[in-house]
């Protein structure tokens, strides 16, 4: 988890995590990582559409965005 959190950090390529916010709701997110500072992580979500700021420890897994498959007809 945390070489996919330091690889968007140094290549500012997005992932996306699944997070657990303080009032216990899941969501998945696709951010960019900023900043690293101690238990937190600064990020561009792409779903608020602004830099957050999220606890280490309410990450729940981190993976590499997945790409859509556009079909022609």
């Amino acid at each position: 988890m945390q070489l996919l959190i330091n690889k968007s950090l140094t290549e500012q390529i997005p992932i996306e995590m699944i997070y657990l916010s303080e009032k216990n709701q899941f969501t998945q997110r696709k951010i960019v990582v900023k900043q690293l500072d101690g238990e937190y992580i600064r990020a561009y979500c792409f779903l608020r559409r602004q830099t957050r700021v999220f606890k280490r420890k309410n990450v729940l897994s981190i993976m590499p965005v997945r790409h859509e498959i556009v079909r022609s007809s």
